[in-house]
Order: C-alpha cells, then structure tokens, then sequence
C-alpha cells in the first residue's frame, strides 16, 4: 500500500547533510524543509552555511530566508510551518525531504513538542545580558540552584538550552521538565530517519575548513552588518557572537576565528549526542552509496 513519507536527514554540522539533501530531492522529484534553526532568518546568510543561489534554484526549500531576525522562531513554530510543508509537497508528490542539525526541531516535527509557557521579552533579555557578562559558569550555577530537575538531565555545555531552562523557570517559577508530558503525536505519513557521521577528527577537519572558508567569503563584513543587532536572540549563534567580540575589540581576529572553530566542534558533538538517543535513526557515511537503496527498501511510496 502506498503511503506519504518523509526522509529526515540529520547530524552535525558540516558533516554533508544538504549536499545529500539536494542529491535526494533530486532523485526522488521532491522538495526540502530546512530544519535549521537559523537558515531561516533572511539576514543571515555565510555563517550559517546556507544553501547557495544555485542550490536554492535548483529544488525548492521551505523554511530558508522565512523570517527575519526580528521575529520569534522556536520549535512549535517550526512544527507547524513544517507539517503545513509536507501537506502542500504531498499534493505533487508522494515523499518529502526534511534536513537540518536542529534537533528539537527535528523531534517537534516527528513527534510532536509540549506547550510551552509564554516569555516576556524583557526576561529574556535579561537572561541573555546575565549570559554575556557572566559566562557559562554562571549559567550553568544559575540554572542547577534554580532548577535541579532540569539540571540533572541537561547539556551542561549548551548554552542555548540553560538559558532556555532559566528563562521558564523566572517566567513562571516552574522547572521546564513540569510542561513536558512526553507524549509522541501521530504522523499521517511514514517517517524514515537517515543519520551522518564521520570519525571524530575528519569532522572536525571540516568543520575547520568550513570556518576558514567562511571568513574567506566575507563572514566579517555580514556580521559587522549586523552589529546593531547583536543581542537579538538569533544572533546568540555560534559563527556570530566571537565575530561581535573582535568587533568589539574583546578579541583579536585570529583569536575569534579559532573561538569559532573550537565552539563549533563543540556543537557539533552536542548534536552527536542529541541524535544518538533517537534510536530509529540509520547511520551512514555521507558518501555512502547505500543510502538511496536504504530509503527505497525502507519506503512505500
């Protein structure tokens, strides 16, 4: 019986996934949504590794150049664009290709994601500020003395989701674990997951190389564009925020390169630990042929 289905492909940065991606929506005559969390945002473009003009022209991507670094995105917002996403692909055709790191994002869109309390925006400023000046040991201080539930089980190294964490519980004195019930939404179509890896030290040789080329490319003049703007959450990424420390004579540029770097294997490896708990995903090498026979055998569309 034929049936909807989506191919997900995910796993750290750099790793190869929208090459794969676009090789994909290729063969099987379909469309990507980015499950990214900051390829959306039209004012961001190098130090977020976006699909180029070409790419973009060649298969058309939903959730890419979307919103503006002004607006609110999160993960129940993705959801819903991205279901919305596959209902419209599936009037044409019947399998979709969703790719990104952002693993809550991936999760929402899979299963579903908990409602959250809503934030003022001054407490979150707040948060963001305390972050700044303080650094990631006070953090992660704040966020283990206030919200011992959510600490036990944590990524003590992302600063992203301690903040996160700190702002729920000053919002509403409540640990963000309470809102989390935990139950998986039914899809209306299949779902197959596709993981990439490579050995430790070639990732990182590329993430390497992809920073070096970033700057190459101007990465500089796009976040001294964006200066103004720095403290807006989007812009809490990593890529940016050691970029606005040289900027802001913190740093010297060789320092706030090799920052970049060093942050970004860091996050690569969180998302490597992010994923790894998902056992339905299959992992293969990105250059591995059995990945379209995988999906064929795996699919019934």
């Amino acid at each position: 019986m034929r049936r909807n289905t989506v191919v997900i492909i995910c796993g750290p940065t750099a790793v190869g996934k929208t090459a794969l991606a676009l090789q994909l929506a290729r063969q099987l005559d379909t469309d990507i949504i980015s499950a990214d969390s900051r390829q959306c945002y039209i004012e961001l473009n190098i130090g977020v590794a976006k699909p180029n003009a070409a790419e973009l022209a060649a298969v058309h991507h939903y959730f890419i150049n979307t919103h503006s670094i002004h607006e609110e995105v999160n993960a129940g917002i993705f959801e819903e664009l991205a279901l919305a996403a596959t209902s419209e692909i599936f009037k044409n055709h019947s399998v979709a290709v969703v790719v990104g790191g952002t693993g809550l994002y991936i999760k929402a869109f899979a299963e579903g994601i908990d409602d959250m309390p809503a934030v003022d925006p001054s407490i979150r400023r707040q948060v963001i500020e305390s972050y700044k000046e303080n650094g990631l040991a006070f953090l992660q201080n704040e966020v283990a003395e206030k919200d011992p539930a959510f600490w036990s089980i944590a990524e003590r190294d992302n600063p992203q989701r301690l903040m996160r964490a700190l702002e729920v519980w000053l919002a509403c004195g409540r640990s963000i674990t309470s809102f989390r019930k935990g139950k998986k939404e039914a899809r209306p179509f299949d779902i197959i997951k596709v993981g990439l890896e490579l050995p430790r030290q070639q990732l990182y040789d590329q993430v390497n190389l992809r920073v070096d080329l970033m700057i190459q490319n101007g990465l500089v003049e796009e976040v001294k564009g964006l200066r103004p703007y720095k403290d807006l959450n989007a812009l809490q990424t990593v890529g940016y925020r050691e970029l606005f420390d040289f900027l802001d004579g913190n740093a010297s540029l060789s320092e706030a390169v090799e920052n970049v770097k060093r942050n970004t294997r860091h996050y690569a490896k969180r998302q490597m630990t992010w994923f790894k708990r998902d056992e339905q995903i299959t992992w293969f090498n990105p250059g591995s042929k059995e990945i379209f026979e995988f999906i064929c055998e795996s699919s019934r569309f």
